[in-house]
């Protein structure tokens, strides 16, 4: 695949006209962002744009409406947020959330900066698409099904499967050499892409990076499928202090909602699944916690419907959508219309107010179907008639 177009995925100093104004998107390394920089987000998103965060499928965060770029870039920046204006897209890194923490067969958490650094310390990977994904994923299994270019996943404590375009490679790393190979694969990736701004866009693209790399497969490849398992509730960590999960509706997260959660003083990281985790909390700390932000609307129920429904940005943010995707999938939540349950039998020509959707979900203001994840899932797309439920495996 050739692409006719330039990269222009949307950073912070390269903004996206939205149909509602221009967007910012800020890259967290790992999804990690320490308290005082979820203020300045908060505080950022309130007097520049429209008071909300934006969580993304890549763990890191938008802010719609900017009314000053200038301005935000000099905050971010004194926040630690723009450590490198040159690379600033290219820093996507998801990480196992609860690495180092709860589960997993290795601690991929030093990895994460380690990468990064390699990242901006390159002239030559400033070039990288701004789309390139990197998965570091401990061994359960969370984040390699999510479609990455390069990565690493866990399968000992001692050592990885390297992972090219969503795949196993069937090649295996000491943990010592995973950010080392990573970087070269980056180079490598960066040499043979031409226009392309994806790995699996180049032909027998994995195997060529791995044949630059000089390594060869020594192991059967496992099975990297898309889950959908959202870290949401309480958890305790390996050192008996507790972790808390909780979902974000839709992934729009209230700034008055991040500057409480950055009240707490504790790490916070922005999971892939538009979620968030709050680590490092004794017992007494979480429970209050529990009993603030649940009443703000962030979600601590495994079984909450909010769980199964992804959206688009639908109006007023995106020209091309047909409604307000959210507002209609909102609706349905408060009106049980959005159930767990097998999926229901494909239909076309359905008013908002009679959709009735069961399992996991995604609503599409058009045939875009953007933001939508991998795996499993029921497509609720808006057309001139109404709105077209497929389930997964039915041909649209």
């Amino acid at each position: 695949m050739t692409r006719s177009a330039p990269d222009s995925c949307p950073g912070v100093l390269r903004l996206h006209q939205a149909a509602d104004g221009p967007l910012a998107r800020i890259r967290l390394p790992g999804g990690a962002v320490r308290p005082d920089q979820l203020r300045t987000l908060a505080t950022a998103a309130r007097e520049l744009g429209d008071d909300h965060l934006e969580l993304t499928s890549r763990g890191n965060v938008q802010l719609r409406r900017v009314r000053d770029a200038a301005a935000l870039a000099d905050r971010l920046d004194a926040a630690g947020l723009l450590p490198a204006p040159t690379h600033e897209r290219v820093r996507n890194i998801v990480a196992s959330p609860l690495s180092g923490r709860v589960g997993g067969r290795t601690d991929v958490r030093a990895l994460v900066p380690a990468l990064d650094e390699g990242l901006r310390s390159s002239p030559a990977l400033a070039e990288l698409p701004g789309r390139v994904l990197f998965t570091l994923d401990d061994g359960r299994g969370d984040v390699s099904g999510l479609g990455g270019d390069l990565g690493v996943h866990a399968v000992s404590d001692q050592h990885y499967a390297l992972v090219l375009g969503g795949r196993d490679s069937g090649i295996r790393l000491p943990v010592a050499d995973a950010v080392e190979v990573l970087l070269a694969a980056a180079h490598g990736f960066q040499e043979l892409r031409g226009e392309r701004w994806r790995l699996h866009e180049i032909e027998d693209g994995p195997a060529r990076v791995a044949g630059r790399l000089g390594l060869e497969a020594t192991a059967e490849p496992l099975e990297l499928g898309a889950r959908h398992e959202v870290p949401i509730g309480w958890f305790v960590q390996s050192d008996d202090r507790v972790a808390l999960g909780a979902g974000v509706p839709l992934g729009s997260l209230p700034a008055r909602t991040a500057e409480f959660l950055a009240a707490v003083e504790r790490p916070i990281h922005v999971t892939p699944w538009r979620s968030l985790i709050l680590a490092d909390l004794d017992e007494w700390a979480a429970d209050q916690v529990l009993r603030v932000l649940a009443p703000m609307g962030l979600i601590f129920d495994a079984n909450s419907p909010w769980l199964l429904v992804t959206a688009c940005a639908g109006q007023p943010g995106c020209a091309k959508s047909r409604t307000d995707i959210r507002a209609d999938a909102a609706a349905a939540i408060a009106e049980n219309r959005v159930r767990p349950g097998a999926p229901a039998a494909p239909a076309a020509g359905l008013a908002a107010r009679d959709l009735l959707v069961s399992g996991r979900q995604h609503w599409s203001g058009c045939d875009r179907r953007c933001g939508r994840p991998r795996g499993l899932v029921t497509d609720v797309v808006a057309e001139p008639g109404g709105y077209r439920r497929t389930p997964p495996g039915t041909a649209r």
